[in-house]
């Protein structure tokens, strides 16, 4: 069994990245594919609100998906020639992305699941959605599922205080999320949490208290997102009318640094900053440039002698 806590065992990296991850597990690189479930979202259709979260976007977070009006195996054949040109990947991941994709019939998630995890090049199967919307049939599906192949669950988490989820809408408790992620695991089923770094009114102890939080959960992975301000959401509209704190290049690979020495090291790191589509990006405007994002993070961690799993103080 490999030692997690060598440096060795990343690569170049000096944290569990999702690639090393998907090269380890299945022996070659593998691309994601956004796909689109033709899902809505409670927080939108009236049983929990109308206008969502205060950050998302008219798309539900999957403006990089493709067109839900295609079958399952249209969109992933779409997807694949959308990535050619960069990737040149033989194997898939089919992530349901757009708005919550377990907010349907089961027998609906049944019919696109299996589509897809039938396509012979895909090879795991993630699935973005809110701890609100996992009863116990679509849990006993995605045990079903996950026999097949490989099946993650993504929770929005956000972070862990209920004020700034009241102040975001979430429109769900740290209790619920609490609850889905005990059901998953009794499943089997792999959980990856997403965090929102930079939420308006949250301080640098609170964003560090929700990582230390995750950190000590039964997961397998997590999602670090930086906070994105993008046109048309109510966020949006807040920063235009009064603009708020927002991150540096420097201060936020400073402190994601930070933030993933107090992880576990044998959790993948599935994101580190994320992509806003350029064209509804008001702020930050430097995180359209990802790989110089990458590199200054990396760049901090080298600088700082910092490792995941492992925090030490530069002398």
């Amino acid at each position: 069994m490999m030692n997690h806590t060598t440096p060795q065992f990343w690569g170049d990296k000096r944290y569990y990245s999702l690639d090393y991850y998907l090269k380890s597990t299945f022996g070659e690189k593998v691309y994601r594919l956004s796909l689109n479930g033709g899902m809505t979202c409670p927080n939108r259709d009236g049983t929990l609100g109308t206008r969502g979260c205060i950050f998302c976007s008219a798309g539900g977070s999957g403006d990089f998906a493709t067109a839900p009006t295609l079958s399952v195996t249209a969109q992933i054949e779409q997807a694949k020639e959308r990535v050619a040109a960069k990737s040149h990947c033989r194997k898939y991941i089919a992530y349901f992305q757009a708005y919550t994709n377990t907010y349907a019939p089961v027998s609906h998630l049944r019919k696109i699941f299996t589509e897809a995890l039938s396509h012979t090049d895909i090879v795991a199967l993630s699935i973005a959605t809110r701890c609100d919307c996992l009863s116990d049939e679509i849990l006993d599906l995605l045990e079903e599922l996950n026999h097949k192949k490989p099946v993650w669950v993504e929770l929005g988490l956000q972070t862990i205080h209920e004020t700034t989820l009241t102040r975001i809408r979430s429109g769900f408790t740290l209790s619920q999320f609490e609850q889905a992620v005990t059901a998953l695991r009794a499943r089997g089923i792999t959980i990856i949490a997403h965090l929102i770094l930079g939420l308006p009114g949250e301080t640098i102890q609170m964003m560090r208290a929700s990582v230390s939080y995750v950190a000590k959960l039964p997961i397998q992975g997590v999602k670090l997102q930086l906070l994105h301000v993008l046109k048309n959401t109510d966020l949006g509209t807040m920063y235009e009318k009064e603009p708020f704190p927002l991150f540096s290049l420097e201060e936020y690979c400073d402190f994601v640094a930070d933030c993933i020495a107090l992880l576990p090291p044998e959790m993948v790191v599935h994101r580190l900053t994320g992509d806003g589509p350029r064209s509804l990006l008001l702020a930050p405007l430097w995180s359209t440039d990802k790989k110089r994002v990458l590199n200054t993070i990396q760049k901090s961690f080298c600088e700082r002698n910092l490792w995941q799993g492992k925090y030490f103080v530069a002398d």
